[in-house]
């Protein structure tokens, strides 16, 4: 098993667990009792863990960082996913850091996490959306990312549809659909923008936790319930499709880092327009069986 893995597997095993919403306040609570780590700590640690593999070395590296960890998923809270399940993507991106922490970098442990628990949320907030919405995907990382930052520098906070001024000035500046622009903004509502202009990096600064008791067991199991069932179709329309298409589609809008129209091309030896074509008549016959799927299941 390589080490990343390993670190994955033996720290989260030994980590204050969120099983339900219920728990969640127990498990802020439990979190504030690991001590916040001084430079020199933490150097010495992940010396230990890097050059000796020593294990509990990880674990207090991952252990100590756990406030702000939860602290950047509280931001994402809004979101319309479980915050259990944004809590635990955020502990896996807080690892991941922890494994590929590179000392001579000279910066803090906190500083280099907050990039990778980040990036963690962002890819399951990304991999969590409608299926019917894929076709858009690079259009919705460009919004899912740079929307809120465009709205709070023209001055926009409040929860209301934007105007059409604005609507088509935001989609000329990021390229994409102006349909776009108005799903996402009405999928990133709520107070969220009120979280702009906080920021991750004070390690030192007193978390505030606000508990959405909102949600309770029955809700979050639902959403899993949910997410499974969408995935269980999307596999069964894939499996209908041919094997170029399967491949276009998987390697084009089904992954973070998507091949481009020439590599398809020359991996198929057809052109880049050809692979271009293939994959919008591809998505398509994929949304209709997707569709089909949906309604036959109801």
């Amino acid at each position: 098993m390589a080490k990343g893995s390993e670190l994955i597997v033996r720290t989260s095993s030994n980590l204050p667990a969120v099983i339900n919403d219920n728990s969640l306040a127990a498990y802020l609570e439990e979190i504030k009792k690991f001590p916040v780590l001084s430079e020199e700590q933490e150097a010495a640690l992940v010396r230990d863990f890097q050059q000796k593999g020593d294990m509990q070395a990880a674990q207090t590296l991952v252990t100590s960082h756990l406030r702000l960890a939860a602290k950047i998923a509280f931001g994402y809270r809004h979101y319309g996913l479980p915050l259990l399940d944004i809590i635990s993507e955020a502990n896996l991106g807080l690892m991941q850091a922890v494994k590929k922490f590179d000392l001579t970098k000279n910066v803090r442990l906190a500083t280099y996490a907050i990039w990778w628990i980040k990036a963690a949320i962002n890819d399951y907030i990304l991999r969590s959306w409608s299926l019917v919405k894929m076709g858009t995907k690079a259009a919705q990382k460009k919004l899912f990312y740079n929307l809120n930052r465009i709205k709070a520098r023209l001055g926009i906070y409040e929860n209301k549809e934007l105007e059409p001024e604005v609507v088509k000035d935001i989609a000329k500046e990021l390229v994409v659909d102006e349909s776009d622009v108005v799903e996402m903004n009405r999928r990133l509502g709520g107070d969220k923008s009120l979280n702009v202009s906080v920021s991750d990096e004070d390690e030192s600064e007193q978390i505030d936790f606000l508990v959405d008791r909102s949600q309770n067991l029955e809700e979050a199991l639902a959403r899993r319930q949910e997410a499974g069932y969408k995935m269980q179709i999307l596999r069964q329309c894939l499996s209908q499709l041919s094997e170029r298409e399967q491949y276009i589609i998987k390697n084009r809008l089904l992954t973070e880092h998507p091949e481009t129209l020439e590599e398809i091309g020359q991996k198929f030896n057809i052109s880049r327009e050809r692979i271009r074509q293939i994959e919008k008549s591809s998505f398509d016959k994929l949304k209709s069986l997707v569709l089909v799927a949906i309604s036959a299941k109801r």
